[in-house]
């Protein structure tokens, strides 16, 4: 089956804004069929990370906090974003212990996906911890205001079917995580 180039040409960037947390572009881009788009917006993030973090007895570290996108207090899995210099691995250890204080443990990296490949840059890696420990307290941002609780693995996946996960980066590793069990 012979594929057709789907690319697109840059034709020109520009940037808009340039911020720690937000960097956004303007390209004009051209597409294969000749159609020319002058105002196609992309937003550049790092990548980031996610955690699936399993207790030594079983229990399933979930955290809860407030995001302002959808002014809404969610469930949700331990994220964070790599920091220049970070494996993926490297920053979801670290995220693990700064948002619940729990290392160790037996790690594999899930799955990787794109957030929204049509506008963002980045990837988000998401992982599996098995056996993590209670080693110290947390050790939040300063705009971080986490509760973190343990639940069954059964009590997640109920969860997880009434759609008490809403952030689509947590609620991905998570259908896949339950559909290896």
């Amino acid at each position: 089956m012979k594929q057709r180039e789907l690319k697109w040409e840059i034709i020109s960037s520009e940037y808009l804004i340039r911020r720690p947390w937000l960097t956004a572009r303007r390209d004009a881009v051209r597409l294969p069929n000749g159609t020319v788009c002058e105002e196609y917006y992309v937003l550049e993030y790092p990548d980031w990370i996610n955690v699936i973090a399993e207790t030594a007895d079983g229990q399933i570290l979930i955290e809860r906090q407030y995001r302002h996108g959808h002014q809404s207090v969610n469930f949700e899995i331990c994220a964070g974003v790599i920091e220049s210099g970070e494996t993926p691995l490297q920053a979801a250890q670290r995220e693990l212990y700064e948002e619940t204080g729990y290392t160790g443990g037996e790690w594999n990296e899930l799955m990787k996906i794109a957030p929204n490949s049509g506008t963002q840059t980045n990837f988000c890696h998401c992982f599996v911890a098995r056996g993590v420990e209670k080693t110290g307290g947390q050790h939040l941002d300063q705009t971080e205001d986490i509760e973190v609780f343990t639940f069954t693995k059964e009590e997640v996946h109920a969860m997880l079917q009434r759609g008490e996960f809403i952030q689509a980066m947590m609620v991905a590793p998570l259908w896949k995580y339950f559909s290896q069990q």
